[in-house]
């Protein structure tokens, strides 16, 4: 396997640990402030124009979980109260603040402002309700439409437009910085720069063999195009990366020394057992050529960018309409579909999250959808991407291997 390291992975480290600096720098000195914010479809261009770093307690909790050290936090929440069916994102960070542990053993600053982005979740909400006490600051729920339709109504964009301009008066009132519009189309505009450079990476993977997995690779990539999406510091990133990955493509250099299988895959991964779970892909020489799971923070792919020319309306738009939560399941059957036919993928890998009722639920129908309407092999597995107490590896192993040998006669008697 010709894994996907060298510049791109140790570069990756870098920025995130540049991230983890600058929390810890606002811990000890105020600065730069820090606000709370969620991954999905949020608004951090609007935070870049004052200067303010982000937190994100799904990142910490992720950072948590693939360091293996996220059971003594979920422990430590579900002995404070919260419930062994409760999201373990929320227990393994909610534990974390309780116990007082970070990822990198820094700091994480007190937030001048809770900034719930509701996005499809509502768990989102009662979890920013809790940072916000435990954290004693303010918190301030941004709503965001759920999508009922391919686009947005007017009215929509317009609601949600008004709401970013309340949340620049609260930051305004809260910090007496002044907000930098000239700061937030330059931020809108690495955006847009990040956007179209991960979007070409995507397509990468339409080639055969593809030059990255879009799965457990694009993971590794995910890092920096949610903590650096709107700075400088993202395109930079993501012009290398890209012009590394299509060097790679351009000599034919796939995943493995020969792609076998190509996949997409729906839903996170097991962050604790990472490794392991992506070796059960690697002895069959599978490749995720497309996933579901790297468009929880932008759905980028089809086509959408920020524009800094209209910086509020598409930061909205962004909001309401192209990421992966805030949109129906059969919105996202139609976004497989497409990966699957235009991907050029043999299946579909289904990954059931079990702290994770509202992601998860209705993906045994969806896996109907696709083995019987379709007609395309799906593979449905369980287990969660932040509790390790719910990997099964054994019994995981032998359903992808039992997968991956019914694929393979597929594959030779459509062949024949």
């Amino acid at each position: 396997m010709t894994e996907y390291r060298g510049w791109i992975h140790q570069r990756q480290k870098e920025l995130m640990q540049q991230w983890y600096a600058r929390l810890d720098e606002s811990a000890r000195t105020g600065w730069p402030p820090a606000v709370c914010l969620m991954i999905s479809g949020n608004c951090v261009e609007v935070l870049e124009a004052f200067g303010i770093v982000p937190i994100y307690p799904e990142v910490n909790a992720l950072q948590l979980a693939i360091r293996h050290q996220s059971l003594e936090p979920i422990l430590t929440a579900e002995e404070f109260g919260y419930a062994t069916d409760n999201c373990a994102y929320v227990k393994a960070d909610i534990g974390a603040y309780l116990m007082g542990v970070t990822p990198t053993g820094g700091k994480l600053p007190r937030p001048v402002l809770v900034l719930c982005n509701f996005v499809g979740c509502n768990t989102y909400i009662k979890w920013f309700e809790h940072v916000a006490a435990f954290l004693e600051a303010p918190l301030y729920v941004l709503d965001v439409p759920f999508l009922r339709s391919e686009e947005p109504s007017p009215a929509d964009v317009a609601y949600v437009v008004a709401q970013l301009h309340e949340v620049v008066q609260r930051i305004e009132e809260i910090t007496g910085l002044r907000f930098d519009m000239d700061r937030f189309r330059e931020a809108v505009r690495c955006s847009q720069q990040v956007e179209e450079l991960w979007s070409r990476i995507k397509h990468l993977a339409q080639r055969a063999p593809s030059p990255f997995d879009a799965y457990f690779d694009a993971i590794t990539l995910m890092g920096p195009l949610y903590v650096h999406r709107a700075r400088p510091e993202g395109v930079e990133f993501f012009r290398l990366a890209l012009a590394e990955l299509e060097a790679k493509a351009a000599r034919g250099e796939g995943v493995y020394d020969r792609e076998d299988f190509r996949v997409v895959i729906e839903g996170p991964p097991p962050y604790p057992y990472f490794r392991v779970f992506r070796d059960m892909f690697a002895r069959w020489r599978a490749t995720a050529v497309a996933s579901t799971y790297s468009t929880v923070g932008g759905l980028w792919e089809f086509g959408f960018r920020h524009d800094p020319e209209k910086p509020f309306e598409t930061v909205a738009l962004h909001m309401l309409a192209h990421n992966l939560t805030n949109r129906s399941y059969l919105q996202r059957y139609d976004q497989i579909r497409r990966y699957v036919q235009q991907w050029h993928a043999d299946g579909v890998i289904i990954h059931f999250v079990k702290s994770c009722r509202l992601f998860s639920a209705g993906q045994g129908d969806m896996r109907d959808y696709f083995t019987k309407v379709l007609g395309v092999p799906t593979l449905y597995i369980e287990s969660d991407l932040e509790d390790p107490r719910y990997f099964a590896e054994a019994q995981i192993r032998n359903r992808v291997d039992a997968f991956f040998e019914a694929l393979e006669r597929h594959k030779h008697a459509i062949a024949m």
